[in-house]
């Protein structure tokens, strides 16, 4: 079940995504600090940390919203990564921390779209996703996408939110992201709708096994999932 961001224009759920990141960019990295208390920087190290032993030259960040994990990246000592998402504003705000870390000749940031990515067959050495996957309108069309640009014995690795299931994590998770959450968007952004989009989308995620199940199917070998933070998040890797 995919679920579309309410309360924001658009005919799609693209267009609807856009818009709600383009609403949020400007607090987006404030809140991501506040609300995951600062641990989603570990979660990035760690997803970047599964490419250290192919030691990609050419990478390719899907979601890139402000190139957080583009910006990881670099300790992989990559010669190229281009960074694509379909909010500008988010872009804008991924260039500038660029520019400020002096990475402009190696991080490109595009609009571009996930599920039409614009680059040819087998481009890339690995391709890289955080807390994007689950945005996509059509997800095996975009996992399918990634698959193309891969170059064959190249590797994904995809950070996406999942749903811890021990008492009494799996409780707190549920009154955190479904009361907590949605208030603290709204205080520091105005915009409660999204903060109430993000738990609902995990909800419909097909996290876990289930996804592992959809990487293969779409050609990945060697599939692995990893949980993270009893079952908070989840690092996913595949090879083509």
């Amino acid at each position: 079940m995919s679920v579309i961001p309410q309360h924001y224009k658009g005919s799609s759920k693209r267009e609807r995504v856009e818009e709600m990141f383009d609403s949020i960019a400007t607090r987006y990295d404030l809140l991501n600090k506040v609300l995951s208390g600062g641990i989603d920087k570990s979660w990035r190290r760690k997803t970047i940390n599964k490419l250290i032993g192919i030691q990609p030259q050419s990478i390719l960040d899907i979601a890139t919203g402000t190139a957080d994990l583009a910006i990881e990246s670099m300790k992989l000592k990559p010669t190229e990564i281009i960074g694509i998402d379909i909010s500008n504003k988010m872009l804008d705000i991924g260039r500038h921390k660029i520019m400020e870390k002096g990475y402009q000749g190696i991080i490109r940031l595009e609009q571009a779209d996930s599920e039409n990515i614009p680059y040819p067959d087998n481009r890339f050495d690995a391709i890289t996703v955080a807390f994007g996957v689950r945005n996509f309108e059509h997800l095996e069309k975009g996992l399918a996408e990634m698959y193309r640009v891969l170059k064959p014995g190249g590797k994904v690795v995809i950070l996406e939110f999942s749903q811890p299931t021990q008492f009494p994590v799996k409780q707190f998770y549920n009154f955190y992201s479904n009361y907590v959450m949605p208030r603290v968007g709204q205080l520091l952004s105005k915009e409660r709708s999204a903060y109430e989009y993000l738990p609902a989308s995990v909800a419909a995620f097909p996290y876990g096994k289930k996804f592992t199940a959809l990487l293969t199917k779409t050609g990945y070998r060697d599939t692995k999932a990893q949980s993270l933070t009893f079952g908070i998040a989840s690092i996913y890797t595949g090879l083509k």
